[in-house]
């Protein structure tokens, strides 16, 4: 099954909260490649918002986020603050009925997450995780190929996540979440989980670093019958790649795996062949989805359900206890 075109969606109007790169980046895909619009931007620094909305060409700009998610001419906020307050914000959002994409991860824990979860499903509206991946052209056909027993039964999944991010503060300070598992290990968990769904065992092992957060992060996933070997780091840029091995073949993702990208599949047979998944940004397609399912009246997507969002949370709490990564507000 190929992935819905972004511009084949109905409109919804977007509030941005936050106004940092990943910001800008779900702002550029909704405007340029969809038919919704963003009409307003928060942060907590006006000059800072008003900043963002003359650069993306957004109609409001507020000094506060209570003031985005009040704003009635918004139908959806997209939650792009630190993980340290992905919780406090989605629930603000909530609280005030609006809509709700939140930048993955989740939240800190399974905990927070549940609690979102709840306050969503209590009052009625659509809530759901940017996994930006899962909506992408290339996830789509592989899972597709996957179904239709193009490789066989899967035994084997790798992949990896490592970026050079020594020189961003924000990644090295515990009192926003940092460190590599939240913020980039949430991806080969995440495409893990997507192919094989939640492990029977978690072997992880971490490298703390001297502030408090992980630098490095390696995990085995144990399956019935397959296997799952993932690893994470902020210190060195990796191959970002990921690899499945079936009984009858195997499928080679391209770095980067989780963005859009192609991947090659080839088989026991000595046949193969090529998908190209390339496309422009690629924010448009979890942010279709979005508008697809609003206008649905549903409060959640099968693309990446809710109770899929609690699942990889669960997962990650218990690579943190195994690692030793506790935050200081959970202390």
């Amino acid at each position: 099954m190929s992935a819905p075109q972004p511009m084949s969606a109905p409109a919804v109007r977007w509030g941005i909260l936050g106004a940092g790169g990943i910001a800008h980046k779900l702002a550029e895909a909704v405007n340029r490649y969809t038919q919704s619009e963003v009409v307003a931007v928060g942060s907590r620094s006006l000059e800072k918002a008003q900043a963002f909305a003359e650069h993306m060409g957004v109609l409001s700009a507020f000094g506060s986020y209570e003031e985005l998610v009040s704003d009635p001419d918004v139908d959806v906020v997209y939650v792009a603050s630190p993980h340290s307050h992905h919780h406090e914000h989605t629930l603000l959002a909530i609280e005030a009925g609006k809509h709700v994409l939140c930048e993955k991860a989740f939240t800190q824990n399974s905990a927070q997450a549940r609690e979102v979860v709840d306050a969503a499903r209590a009052k009625g509206v659509f809530l759901m995780e940017a996994m930006w991946t899962r909506h992408l052209p290339h996830m789509h056909a592989l899972r597709q190929l996957i179904a239709d027993g193009e490789i066989g039964d899967i035994v084997s999944l790798q992949a990896d996540h490592g970026q050079l991010l020594t020189h961003v503060e924000r990644m090295w300070n515990p009192e926003l979440a940092g460190g590599a598992l939240l913020d980039l290990g949430v991806y080969p968990i995440a495409f893990a989980h997507n192919i094989l769904g939640v492990p029977e065992h978690i072997t992880a092992k971490g490298r703390m670093r001297d502030t408090g957060v992980d630098g490095q992060v390696s995990m085995v996933f144990d399956y019935p019958t397959a296997q799952a070997s993932l690893t994470t780091t902020m210190e060195a840029r990796t191959p970002n790649m990921g690899l499945i091995g079936g009984a009858h073949g195997r499928v080679v993702i391209e770095d980067t795996f989780y963005t859009p990208t192609a991947f090659t599949v080839e088989k026991t047979d000595g046949t193969s062949w090529f998908f190209d998944g390339d496309v422009p940004n690629g924010f448009q397609y979890e942010a279709a989805e979005v508008a697809r399912r609003i206008h649905a009246g549903d409060t959640e997507s099968e693309l990446h359900t809710l109770e899929q969002s609690l699942e990889i949370m669960e997962i990650m709490d218990t690579v943190r206890e195994q690692i030793g990564l506790v935050y200081p507000n959970e202390r």
